[in-house]
């Protein structure tokens, strides 16, 4: 959001903070440089996740959906809201007037807020698909994704929106030095800062810690397992599936589009399990793993052959090598699977939470006068977030990949 630089805060003198002046040519020209490539990565970035999305059937399921909501507010921020503030910073003053001011602060807060509120939609979106996974799948159509987004940017205006309403300390005019700047109101502040960050990261705590868990008990379950030899691969294999799809969205697994009683692995078996599947994989023992998977296996004419022996023995110990095969790629994926919880919610708390501290604290902290260069520092450090969730989001997932380089024509 936008930076709180003001060099006539409430509690500091002039001499406290930077006024505003512009940056040494020099200063200028390298922070142009990064910025720039920041702004264009930003929007390269998240509008080849909306094209993948829309180009390539893999990835043209509902739960992306989410996805493409996210890099449409990342998207926003990089050509609403960046431009501006890299004028601001190197200008030193704000030259577009008034009106202009209150809606780009306007469309700041909105845009950042609602890539907040996405985020912890997927989150939950995540944590439904493996608490219920069941009853969840019927229930994740396309009206109610679509309802869950309308939810998310209805959301965001709402917090938004007050200051346009009169809930500010705006000026009627700039006069030349003023600055253009969020408003102080404190309590504006607070309800804001709750709706745009501090809730929502609680929402993401506490979800992600729960898929976490759930991630680890599975990971010692699969341990016992393969020290005892290979189990049944039941409703266990699907609660595994479920937390892969949860946690690094390999959403080509959906199973009216792509199942997997195919006798090819999917690409996300590949990517994740980092070592390969079974090569030769018959048929009927596919078959086998597609019944397991969905929880039966008393029936069909594999499973009988291989109670009664005789001609289904081979294809028994087929099947017996094939979900053994399943279970370390499993193990594999729910190990990777732990490590992505890290890196979504270590790179989202890194790039939002100095900037939510010091929004927070200003108003309250008469006497907390940070340097204007701080105060750039942290405020970018919330904008480059929306230049690493498509990183973030799409990087464990090979479909995004293949997309990205058939739409750059990258072989």
């Amino acid at each position: 959001m936008k930076a709180l630089k003001d060099a006539e805060a409430e509690g500091c003198s002039a001499g406290d903070v930077d006024t505003g002046s512009s940056l040494p040519l020099w200063e200028a020209g390298l922070a142009t440089l990064i910025l720039s490539f920041l702004i264009i990565s930003t929007i390269l970035g998240n509008a080849l996740v909306i094209l993948s999305v829309f180009t390539y059937r893999p990835l043209r399921i509902v739960q992306n959906f989410f996805i493409v909501s996210l890099a449409v507010a990342d998207l926003a921020v990089a050509i609403l809201v960046m431009p501006f503030n890299v004028a601001y910073l190197i200008l030193g003053k704000w030259i577009f007037g008034i009106h202009l001011c209150k809606l780009w602060l306007t469309c700041d807060v909105l845009c950042c807020t609602a890539s907040i509120l996405n985020l912890c939609a997927i989150a939950l979106d995540r944590f439904w698909a493996i608490t219920d996974p069941i009853n969840y799948a019927q229930k994740r159509t396309l009206k109610r994704v679509l309802g869950t987004i309308a939810g998310v940017w209805v959301l965001s205006g709402a917090i938004s929106s007050p200051p346009l309403a009169g809930w500010n300390d705006w000026p009627e005019e700039l006069e030349p030095g003023t600055p253009c700047q969020l408003t102080r109101r404190k309590g504006y502040v607070v309800y804001s800062a709750l709706g745009s960050f501090f809730v929502p990261l609680l929402i993401m705590s506490l979800v992600y810690l729960e898929i976490f868990l759930a991630t680890r008990r599975r990971l010692r379950e699969r341990a016992k397992q393969s020290r005892l030899g290979p189990a049944p691969s039941g409703p266990r294999n699907r609660d595994a599936d479920d937390i892969e799809e949860s946690v690094s969205s390999e959403t080509n697994h959906n199973e009216k589009s792509t199942p997997r009683s195919q006798a090819k692995p999917s690409h996300a078996d590949e990517d994740n399990a980092e070592a390969p599947p079974p090569t030769s994989t018959p048929p009927k023992a596919a078959g086998n793993d597609e019944r397991f998977r969905r929880g039966g296996s008393s029936s069909g004419s594999g499973s009988g052959h291989a109670r009664r022996g005789g001609p289904g023995t081979a294809t028994s110990s087929t099947v017996y090598q094939f979900i053994e095969e399943r279970q370390r790629i499993s193990l594999s994926k729910e190990r990777r699977a732990a490590r992505t919880l890290g890196v979504i919610m270590g790179v989202f708390v890194v790039c939002w939470l100095p900037f939510f501290l010091m929004y927070v604290i200003l108003p309250f902290c008469l006497s907390c006068c940070p340097s204007e260069r701080l105060v750039y520092f942290i405020t970018w450090l919330g904008y480059i977030n929306s230049a690493l969730n498509p990183l973030i989001y799409t990087i464990f997932n090979l479909d995004y990949r293949r997309a990205f380089r058939r739409l750059l024509h990258i072989r």
